[in-house]
């Protein structure tokens, strides 16, 4: 919005304001008054004193957990409005000179504030969870406090939502904070590449929704979208250029947006094998196994490793998928006798006792070893989790739960019980699948606010609550299975609702206030 539009805006909510305002006079012989004493001057127009109407919470998306209301005009940008960072807050530098320049406002660090102002502090405290804030908008003035970078960031989010949707932050304290850790969109552009602008303008989409985790699975049958100098033969005819991802990367660290790379093995891994054929794996007739990579070959493992540690510094942030989903030698009906070779790997690795289930699960292991000395945390699909296994998956591991529908489905209790912590993928509310094969349906955002919750982990059911402290969170996953089925602009437009209704189920998973419509509506003039 242009600061001539936004000042209209305030121009008119404050006329409105006014209309509502209730009005108090001097008693006097004039105005009601009992022949008490009149001190004011022959002539003399006494003046209106306004006294406000208790103030409502602001109108955003996520709604804030909680507003204290109190009486006054509340907070309304002015010509001389700044975003002042305190002094001793100047890691705040990037929150507040973004928040000057989508307000049009002046930037100042270590001045006094002043009637107009939007002052941002870090308040770092023991007692403050992880990304709250504090917002009070007092005479004429906002303060946005929190214990770190990305709680104070959100506290301009509120601001900015508030003044774009009705060109005034209402007087009072908003206490906010996220109910998960992890919020966000999952992209497949190993199928169907994006631009770095398009992925760029999610990022800041996600940023207002106060989404903090875009997972980016760029490796795939189909393709593989990342430029490469260890196996420059892997890589896709169209791809990200690695200053293209730098970019993507500092943009989203910017917006306290953590970026999760996804090199998926030893299935999906079709695009690197072209390159490799000789590392395919092949069934007991000989017949090549789509995808897959044969787990058994040293080779194999050597070349994952080479990838794995050449992006392990281009994703600097503290997550890295492992994938582990849909290997196809443990979707056969009986895998040793289909492939004797990896049953006989797995027998020699780990004594006449182990399985290929024990050799796919190695193989995961093995891969987070090779990225431990760069400090990553790991996540796999729940299906790279198998039960009863004699080599044990990485109890840190996050299991990334997306279907019960494959072959010895386990259902999320299990890994619950197990005590691993768990993100949500539902696929019966977040796979947005393009071209909707195998009866997948594209999500809508009424489904979502209306019934899921981050418990909803498989199909429609919640798992109990005292689980709940090991959901993590969730994300939106979009799949390009049939990758022209959609442009990027209707992809965007597929998945904008359904953020929303995401964003707000991941901030506060209670039934929300606004019924649906409203709730849609409010997302129309928010934009």
């Amino acid at each position: 919005m242009s600061r001539g539009a936004l000042v209209a805006r305030v121009a008119v909510v404050a006329a409105a304001a006014l209309a509502l305002t209730v009005v108090v006079w001097p008693e006097d012989d004039t105005h009601g008054g009992h022949g008490g004493r009149v001190d004011a001057k022959p002539g003399a127009t006494a003046s209106p004193t306004p006294i406000y109407p208790l103030s409502s919470p602001p109108r955003t998306i996520p709604a804030v957990a909680r507003h204290e209301p109190a009486r006054g005009p509340g907070f309304r940008p002015v010509a001389t409005t700044r975003v002042v960072v305190a002094t001793g807050s100047e890691a705040l530098t990037d929150e507040g000179q973004l928040l000057a320049g989508e307000l049009s406002a002046e930037y100042a660090q270590g001045a006094a504030p002043r009637p107009g102002d939007i002052e941002l502090a870090l308040t770092p405290t023991k007692q403050a969870a992880p990304e709250s804030y504090t917002l009070t908008a007092r005479d004429r003035t906002v303060k946005i406090t929190g214990p770190d970078e990305a709680g104070v960031f959100y506290g301009t989010r509120t601001l900015k939502q508030a003044l774009r949707g009705g060109g005034v932050m209402p007087e009072g304290t908003v206490e906010d904070k996220p109910d998960r850790p992890q919020r966000g969109l999952n992209l497949d552009i190993a199928r169907k590449p994006f631009t770095a602008a398009w992925i760029e303008a999610r990022l800041r989409e996600m940023a207002d929704l106060k989404m903090n985790q875009l997972g980016l699975h760029f490796s795939d049958d189909q393709g593989f979208r990342i430029e490469s100098a260890s196996h420059p033969e892997v890589v896709s005819r169209d791809h990200l250029s690695k200053r293209e991802v730098e970019r993507i990367v500092a943009l989203a660290r910017r917006l306290h947006i953590e970026v999760v790379p996804e090199i998926d093995s030893p299935g999906h891994l079709g695009a690197v094998l072209k390159a490799h054929p000789d590392l395919e794996l092949k069934d007991a007739t000989g017949k090549v196994t789509k995808g897959a990579v044969d787990i058994a070959d040293p080779a194999a493992a050597k070349l994952v490793d080479d990838l794995l540690r050449e992006y392990a510094d281009l994703f600097p942030g503290a997550y890295w998928h492992l994938g582990g989903d849909e290997y196809l030698a443990l979707m056969a009906k009986d895998p040793e006798a289909a492939y004797p070779g990896l049953a006989a790997a797995a027998q020699a690795k780990y004594g006449a006792k182990g399985d290929i289930q024990d050799l796919a699960t190695g193989w995961l292991n093995d891969r987070a070893a090779t990225l431990r000395p760069f400090g990553k945390t790991f996540k796999a699909w729940n299906d790279g989790y198998f039960k009863g296994t004699h080599v044990a998956p990485d109890p840190a591991r996050e299991v990334e739960y997306w279907t019960g529908k494959e072959l010895g489905a386990r259902p999320p209790e299990e890994y619950l019980a197990e005590g691993r912590r768990t993100v949500n993928l539902n696929d019966e509310y977040l796979y947005y699948v393009l071209g909707e094969p195998n009866d997948f349906k594209y999500p809508t955002g009424r489904r979502i606010y209306q019934e899921w919750t981050p418990l909803v982990l498989r199909g429609t059911t919640p798992v109990p609550a005292r689980y709940s402290d090991q959901i993590l969170g969730a994300r939106l996953a979009v799949w390009c299975d049939y990758a022209d089925a959609q442009t990027q602009d209707q992809v965007a437009k597929g998945i904008r609702m359904p953020l929303r209704a995401l964003a707000q189920k991941l901030w506060d998973p209670r039934t929300p206030a606004l019924e649906w419509e409203a709730f849609k509506e409010l997302a129309d003039k928010l934009g």
